[in-house]
């Protein structure tokens, strides 16, 4: 059964850049037609799917996000990453990784990201 497990810093200042790693077990993210994503969740509001990153290293983002967003991998470690440049306060979330792309069948735990001086 796959695992996935986020880490990265739970406070990041405003116009600095937030940095999320996705470490995966239980199965590899090179595994044909598996893709693997980002979602947060604002407090108060809904899901929002972030970009993602296929079994094949292809990407694609959110457009609203797409100008901010870069996702990537470390085979090596079966871990994918997230960086979100530029944040503001707006950007504070609970972040999860998942397997999948519009349908999710594993998630992590979710960290939570504030952002503020």
């Amino acid at each position: 059964q796959v695992q996935l497990q986020e880490s990265g810093p739970g406070l990041v200042e405003p116009s600095q850049a937030l940095s999320l790693t996705c470490t995966v077990s239980g199965g590899s993210i090179t595994a044909n037609y598996y893709a693997w994503s980002w979602i947060r969740q604002p407090p108060g509001k809904g899901l929002e799917w972030m970009g993602v990153i296929g079994y094949d290293g292809s990407t694609y983002y959110n457009p609203s996000l797409k100008r901010r967003s870069s996702i990537s991998r470390d085979t090596s470690k079966n871990q994918f990453s997230l960086q979100l440049s530029s944040v503001t306060p707006e950007d504070t979330a609970v972040y999860y990784c998942a397997r999948g792309k519009s349908d999710f069948d594993s998630w992590g735990q979710g960290t939570q990201v504030t952002v503020s001086s």
